[in-house]
């Protein structure tokens, strides 16, 4: 998640206790998005059985809500900049709260990939609100702790997604079950919209509203021209067009560089300002968001699906399996901004080394033991290792990543870096996804389904560590240190 823009903002004139208080609404929300970044992966398996659901649908369930998320999180931010940012909040929330009663009551597979998507909408049209009410409700002297109370959430909510799903699953059933994981959006939901309008601020920084709907088509294409084969490609035997649709996404994204630039020389604000790429440690920031997401979020993927298609334990076990990543992942994120303050950037040095280390870890487990002989504690010092990791990283990343800008440019920069994370995570899913079934063998029976398994899941852990690498060698294009720390 990103980090708050370091750019002055026109303060909201609100009590101490009111911001407080509308800080606990802003953070609900958030809870709720980030949580349904990872709850689902415990479901997939009992998904599949109950809608009889492809391969490829199970990856778009989770990609298509990241895609979603990532491709309005820009767009978001600045309507609420003109517009004001409450009402932008409101929208996205009551969005995301319908599309949850969707999810929850998706008669098949098709209208469930649908309903994520629109709720992957919802959620990032309201998340930019939560950054920027930070910025605009706080003097400078508690707007820190009120960031690090939103990293503390941010780290909590995605590492307990797992744990809740696996318990709703195991006392509601698997056939239904994993509708309530949905479900349980709604009264939150619907608590957070009234308090919304009560408590949260109105008011506008009135700034100009960028009208580049070209830009967003033509990026929105490009994503979805590179990960529809990338999803679909393995279920389908790689016909021809995936590889067409992969040229036609790589010719629209340089579209898009094109006509940014052209509205920037024209002296018209675009969506994403070019003039940001022309920093190469920015650049090597932004391509160092979308590796690192797509390294650990795909992990819960492939091990949800191995824990329980191919182990056969229950929805809560999986779940469980999680819980030393999210031990480690609070630590770590509790820790973060006062070894940021004393250590600059390596902080994020050791976390995304950690990070690689547990991964590759993994991989070694599951490549030296007997998959039917596999169980949690093998598994638990490595993922315990990487959600540490994870936790010194995701926090005070985005921050630095912003100082290798001009302060001017840090709102926009903030939200490029926003929108890179969650692409990260859908490339990840994808990828991985493809990975992951392309690597099931044939199966004769219930003797060799776990090997099956372990075999796909292998060479998956193995690309989410290739990531991993790949993300700890673009840190150090950070600077060293930034001002706020």
């Amino acid at each position: 998640m990103t980090a708050p823009a370091s750019a002055p903002a026109s303060p909201i004139t609100v009590t101490p206790r009111r911001a407080w208080l509308a800080l606990v609404v802003l953070l609900a929300g958030m809870f709720m998005a980030l949580l349904d970044t990872t709850i689902v992966n415990v479901a997939l398996p009992t998904i599949r059985t109950s809608l009889d659901a492809s391969e490829a649908t199970l990856s778009w369930i989770i990609s298509g809500y990241a895609l979603a998320f990532g491709l309005v999180l820009i767009p978001a931010g600045r309507i609420g900049d003109r517009f004001g940012h409450k009402w932008v909040f409101f929208t996205g929330l009551a969005v995301f709260t319908g599309a949850s009663v969707w999810c929850g009551l998706a008669p098949d597979s098709t209208h469930l990939i649908i309903a994520r998507v629109v709720q992957g909408l919802g959620g990032g049209i309201f998340f930019p609100p939560v950054q920027a009410f930070i910025q605009l409700m706080f003097p400078p002297q508690k707007r820190g702790k009120a960031f690090g109370i939103m990293g503390a959430v941010i780290g909590i909510s995605s590492a307990l997604g797992p744990i809740v799903g696996g318990l709703l699953i195991e006392a509601i059933g698997e056939e239904n079950g994993w509708r309530w994981i949905f479900a349980v959006n709604v009264p939150i939901g619907i608590l957070a919209l009234v308090a919304a309008i009560v408590l949260l601020p109105s008011g506008s920084e009135g700034k100009k509203l960028s009208t580049d709907v070209v830009g967003l088509a033509l990026v929105s294409g490009a994503l979805v021209a590179l990960l529809v084969p990338l999803i679909q490609g393995q279920d389908e035997g790689w016909p021809l067009w995936t590889f067409l649709s992969l040229a036609g996404g790589v010719l629209l994204l340089v579209a898009f560089a094109f006509w940014e630039r052209r509205l920037a020389a024209r002296g018209v604000e675009p969506l994403v300002p070019p003039h940001l790429f022309s920093h190469p440690a920015f650049t090597g920031g932004t391509i160092l968001a979308l590796v690192f997401f797509a390294a650990f979020t795909s992990i819960f993927f492939t091990i949800s699906i191995l824990w329980q298609a191919g182990l056969g334990h229950t929805a809560l076990e999986s779940g469980l399996v999680s819980v030393p990543f999210a031990i480690g992942n609070i630590i770590g994120a509790s820790q973060s901004d006062r070894l940021a303050q004393r250590l600059g950037r390596a902080v994020l040095v050791i976390g995304n080394g950690l990070l690689s280390i547990g991964l590759v870890a993994l991989f070694l487990i599951l490549l030296l033991t007997p998959t039917a002989d596999l169980t949690n504690w093998e598994l638990l010092p490595a993922l315990l290792v990487a959600g540490f990791g994870a936790g010194l990283f995701i926090a005070p990343n985005a921050r630095f990543i912003v100082a290798t800008v001009d302060r001017a440019e840090a709102g926009a920069a903030s939200g490029v870096i926003g929108t890179m994370q969650r692409i990260g995570s859908a490339v990840g899913i994808a990828v991985i996804g493809s990975v992951f079934f392309g690597n099931i063998g044939a199966i004769s029976g219930p003797a060799d389904l776990a090997g099956a398994f372990g075999q796909a899941a292998t060479p998956a852990l193995a690309v989410s560590a290739a990531f991993a690498i790949a993300a700890f060698a673009l840190v150090f294009a950070l600077p060293k240190r930034v001002n706020s720390f």
